[in-house]
């Protein structure tokens, strides 16, 4: 079964930047190592500070899409909530 993930990735200064992707792996490896060029690349936002998965790619694409219509202060807010020091997420893969 497929999986797909809703994420946020954040710079040192904590310009946050949210995405949707089938391998959450590869796509964090890409922004870390500036692959994708554009605004990720651009504020140096490479850290994984929170994500959500799902088997359902309609779901994804619809939480994402809520995800970059909040207010920054609600994404900050769901980031403290469930990552409240702001770890890089993916630092042990």
């Amino acid at each position: 079964m497929k999986q797909y993930y809703v994420y946020i990735l954040s710079s040192k200064t904590r310009v946050i930047y949210t995405g949707v992707t089938n391998d959450l792996a590869r796509r964090v490896y890409q922004h870390k190592n500036k692959l994708i060029e554009g605004f990720t690349s651009r504020y140096n936002i490479t850290k994984l500070v929170y994500f959500e998965e799902t088997n359902d790619v309609e779901a994804a694409i619809g939480r994402e899409k809520q995800l970059k219509n909040w207010p920054r202060s609600k994404k900050v807010a769901l980031i403290n909530q469930n990552n409240p020091t702001w770890s890089d997420l993916s630092l042990n893969w």
